[in-house]
């Protein structure tokens, strides 16, 4: 099961998501429980399938991006900044870890 879980479109959808209900409810607090909901679970199937290696690598991938999605967005805007970061996370995620078990070969750098 873990193998076929796309991490990608999880951890993409986490931080749109995670912000989305911040936005939408006022409560940062609840947008950093969705957020979270969606990284653990990243990060679960990273340690079951890739190991500790990949899952650390691709979870400072996702503290990176929130925290550069902060940065960014007051100089882009807050809903650029949250859609570049994680465009850009789900590529890493895809390029070490989902391509291999999804079908696609690739070379991890």
């Amino acid at each position: 099961m873990t193998e076929r879980a796309p991490t990608s479109l999880l951890a993409a959808a986490g931080l749109i998501a995670g912000f989305g209900v911040a936005v939408g409810t006022g409560s940062r607090p609840l947008g950093g429980v969705v957020l979270a909901a969606f990284g653990l679970t990243c990060v679960y199937f990273w340690l079951e399938r890739d190991g500790a290696g990949t899952a650390l690598r691709l979870t400072i991938v996702g503290v990176v991006a929130f925290a550069l999605s902060h940065a960014l967005g007051a100089v882009i805007g807050a809903w650029p900044s949250v859609l570049l970061v994680s465009a850009i996370t789900a590529w890493l995620c895809w390029r070490w870890s989902d391509a291999r078990w999804l079908g696609r070969s690739h070379t991890v750098a």
